[in-house]
């Protein structure tokens, strides 16, 4: 049996216009068509599976779905054979490796990092002084992330420049992985592209050159990641190192931004949300920057963003190819099909979660049950083991920004999500007035 095809194709081009220019639109017209639909993009094909039965499969039958094929090899130019890109065969070493680095008695010490970096951000806002929060939300996440991975010997010109590179090589992979001939046409954005991700790779290579040279364990997680050991007693080569680290800044600082910036602009539009929360932070941290003995007083800031990431998973489209020709859904799928398990249609089934585009964070309440079909950090073996260190962030970071700030959208009307690597909302210019803040209730 063949899968359904996505309907609207173009010649030559298939889906690719609708997955360039307004990549959600075009996913939400794909459940009428079935759990797995088939969609062109130029000369290649995919399948789109977003049940959860199949997504399950997909994620944990690790011997007939791998992280290879040309997809995978566009990734691994900027993050290497990382974590996250690895393919099986590599996974599990690695992850042994990279994973004390996220251990939770190490989560308050992160947490400071948090807490101060957010502090710092919010205290150059002024009030009626719009601010782009997408592009502070990014700020803020990338400084977190250098800072705990690389607490010591990195000037704040150097973060700086970690920093361009990442969010310059975050706009251009999306365009390269659903149009690879993106690198062959001699334009000023492949030049830039070019340049961040020599950058990048340097600017990484120079920070693991030092701390090797210096031999002091700074207590952060580069410091972790040069000490481990593989069960051979192997440390990480140099590259595989690099590779690590990037991976790393992208999970810490992407990934969070955008739960982040989601978060504030969906409060911003729900008045009786941002009700619940503000009497939360006007009972908890009053008006203080959260910190990590905080948490334990913000349960419903923490719905906010659980619910958030359920409506915009950063990792909204996770692919995996085929090692064998093999059923999936009842169709027959070829030896190195790229299937793409979407977590944003996953968590956006009515079936799942009722009324399902609404923004409702007392789905997570206490004693809420998701199983399976709340997956924003993944599944089975790869899911992301910095899961908790993001929730966190996010968390810490909107709490301290709502205690003190309540922000307003400069435009009506909807965000039109900015296609990435991860789901992240496009510019959002909002303006923010201060709060008085005092007794909940």
């Amino acid at each position: 049996m063949h899968p359904a095809t996505a309907p609207g194709g173009l010649p030559l081009l298939g889906h690719l216009p609708a997955m360039l220019a307004r990549p959600l639109a075009f996913l939400d017209t794909l459940p009428a068509h079935g759990d797995l639909v088939r969609v062109r993009v130029g000369p290649r094909e995919l399948y789109m599976v977003g049940a959860p039965e199949l997504i399950r499969r997909v994620l944990t039958e690790r011997a007939d779905f791998d992280r290879t094929g040309p997809l995978y090899a566009k990734i691994r130019t900027f993050l290497g054979n990382g974590l996250a890109s690895c393919p099986h065969a590599d996974h599990q070493r690695l992850r042994r490796i990279v994973q004390p680095a996220f251990r939770h008695a190490l989560l308050p010490r992160y947490a400071e990092a948090m807490t101060a970096e957010t502090a710092a951000l919010t205290a150059r806002w002024q009030a009626g002084r719009t601010v782009d929060v997408t592009r502070e939300a990014f700020t803020l996440t990338t400084a977190v992330a250098v800072r705990t991975l690389f607490s010591a010997g990195l000037t704040a010109e150097a973060a700086e420049r970690l920093r361009h590179a990442l969010d310059v090589l975050l706009r251009g992979l999306y365009l390269r992985v659903v149009l690879p001939a993106a690198d062959l046409l001699p334009t000023p954005a492949r030049r830039e592209y070019r340049r961040a991700l020599r950058a990048w790779h340097a600017g990484v290579a120079a920070i693991v050159a030092d701390y090797r040279a210096r031999g002091v364990d700074h207590g952060d997680v580069l410091s972790l990641l040069l000490a481990a050991r593989d069960e051979a007693g192997r440390p990480l080569a140099e590259r595989e190192l690099a590779d690590q680290v990037a991976t790393l800044v992208l999970a810490g600082a992407e990934t969070t931004s955008s739960a982040l910036a989601w978060s504030l602009r969906l409060v911003a539009e729900h008045p009786e949300v941002e009700r619940k929360l503000h009497a939360e932070l006007d009972a908890g941290p009053a008006g203080e920057p959260a910190r990590w003995q905080h948490l334990a007083q913000l349960p419903y800031t923490a719905q906010v963003v659980s619910e958030a990431l359920r409506l915009y998973p950063p990792a909204w489209a996770v692919s995996r190819t085929t090692t064998r020709p093999l059923e999936l859904g009842g169709a027959r799928l070829p030896a190195g099909a790229l299937v793409v398990c979407c977590l944003y249609l996953l968590q956006r089934r009515p079936e799942l979660f009722p009324d399902p585009t609404r923004f409702d964070p007392d789905r997570f309440a206490p004693g809420a049950v998701h199983r399976d079909a709340y997956l924003p950090f993944g599944l089975g073996a790869t899911r992301c083991p910095g899961d908790r260190f993001g929730t966190v962030e996010a968390t810490l970071a909107l709490a301290t920004i709502a205690g003190r700030w309540r922000l307003r959208p400069v435009a009506d009307g909807p965000v039109r999500p900015q296609p990435r690597l991860v789901l992240s909302p496009g510019p959002q210019p909002m303006t923010p007035t201060d709060r008085i803040t005092g007794p909940a209730g």
